[in-house]
């Protein structure tokens, strides 16, 4: 894949009002992707979706510009998860889908993701084409065949519809006390509403949405203010999501955080037990903890580990036959639900098994023990490549050598920065420190 000027891992993301995320470029986007799936005679559509961040007004109006000046017809969800969007997609017969969110970021930045008409987010191959229209002139449609816009006023319900019914159907969450984290953002209405109407009692924070607190000290990757309520307010568990509310994190009744890993290992056991798991184990990340691969295989089931980022994770699963695989950070996919990560979704599978086993959150969701498990990031001077030293990659080797049979090491360029993250695991803490700073010493004098 050579150079991208705008899409990402994920997407097109950046600070809002700053190239590439300018309502002039979201236009221009909006006229590539929208010529692009014109294919056919039928009248063409796309779908957009937004969390609550101040500049989703902007950005989807532009979009909007765009699409209906090459002749597609534009459905306005207003704020809606990712996941929402993805299933909407294809569920709407959508020729193309579009959430605009910048998912755990703060809120002054923003993003756009695309889906293909069966709910997937795009391939690399769509996203070059798509990019390499950015800046062509655009084919525009004749003034006859100017696309109309207008929302989708039972969106919300339709998403709510889909993640109930994920829910197992003899089961309800009546005398179960959750504490939601909804992270200001675009599940701040449906969340609730999904929960409440399968019986739960709920505490919420993170539900008052002003534009500019998206994420802000709360949601899944600020889970303090959420531990605090779990514990003040009794709840037998918590559940955070984050702004676009395709992630998940989870504190048990203690006030602990329990990460993706717990929660992966909980759904393909119980998966695995009912002879629902398919392919024989999951997919994660190089980033998931060695604990939960010695526990899936304790269980005799497999692990296979991609790139970081959750179209990784996909692609595998859906190249190798998996229904479940995810990230340490919260992103869980569910093949037989979903295209994409579903905070929703996974919680209702986690809160399914709390209800049907009864026991306390702290004892059902941990496991395994974590093995000690290190990452720091080395700064490097642009344009040099640190990883190509001779000296670093001998360190690199004698690390990997005293690691052998007990732990692993990481060692991965940042995609976005000049940072070299260096990460290591094993059941000796005190080895695993020294091994970790053994190769930042290196990567830092090549640097």
């Amino acid at each position: 894949m050579g150079q991208r000027n705008y899409f990402g891992t994920d997407g097109i993301r950046g600070r809002t009002n700053t190239s590439p995320m300018t309502p002039e470029i979201a236009m221009k986007v909006g006229q590539a992707a929208g010529t692009y799936f014109l294919r056919g005679d039928h009248r063409h559509r796309v779908v957009i979706g937004k969390d609550t961040r101040l500049s989703g007004y902007m950005v989807e109006n532009a979009l909007v510009a765009g699409f209906t000046s090459v002749g597609m017809d534009v459905e306005q969800f207003g704020p809606m998860p990712t996941p929402g969007v993805a299933m909407l997609t294809a569920s709407m017969r959508a020729d193309l889908g579009v959430m605009i969110s910048a998912s755990h970021n703060p809120y002054y930045d923003n993003g756009i993701k695309l889906f293909g008409p069966d709910g997937y987010k795009l391939s690399d191959e769509a996203e070059a084409k798509i990019e390499a229209m950015i800046d062509a002139p655009p084919r525009l449609a004749a003034s006859s065949d100017i696309g109309r816009a207008h929302r989708v006023d039972d969106a919300k319900g339709r998403y709510i519809h889909h993640a109930k019914a994920t829910f197992p159907h003899h089961l309800r969450l009546d005398g179960l006390k959750i504490a939601l984290d909804c992270a200001n953002g675009a599940a701040y209405k449906i969340a609730p509403t999904a929960l409440s109407e399968l019986g739960a009692e709920l505490v919420c924070i993170g539900v008052d949405p002003n534009g500019r607190n998206i994420n802000d000290n709360c949601g899944s990757t600020a889970p303090m203010t959420l531990q605090e309520t779990v514990v003040a307010s009794g709840a037998q568990i918590g559940i955070a999501l984050d702004g676009d509310a395709d992630r998940l994190i989870v504190v048990d009744e203690r006030g602990k955080v329990i990460d993706g890993d717990q929660l992966m290992a909980l759904i393909a056991g119980n998966w695995a037990r009912d002879g629902r798991l398919m392919g024989g184990g999951l997919v994660t990340t190089v980033m998931s903890n060695l604990g939960l691969e010695r526990y899936l295989q304790g269980k005799g089931l497999g692990l296979e580990r991609t790139g970081v980022g959750d179209r990784y994770v996909l692609e595998r699963m859906r190249s190798g036959g998996f229904n479940v695989g995810g990230e340490q950070s919260g992103h869980i996919i569910l093949g037989d639900y979903g295209t994409t990560g579903d905070g929703l979704v996974a919680a209702l599978q986690v809160l399914a098994a709390l209800v049907e086993v009864g026991r306390p959150a702290s004892e059902m969701l941990h496991l395994f023990d974590p093995v000690p498990q290190l990452l720091k990031n080395v700064r490097y001077e642009r344009g040099a490549k640190p990883l190509e030293n001779a000296q670093v990659r001998a360190a690199i080797a004698d690390a990997e050598a005293a690691l052998t049979g007990s732990g692993r090491l990481v060692i991965r360029a940042s995609g976005t920065e000049p940072l070299i993250r260096v990460m290591a695991e094993g059941d000796d803490a005190t080895q695993v420190e020294r091994i970790v700073d053994g190769v930042c010493a290196a990567v830092a004098a090549a640097g």
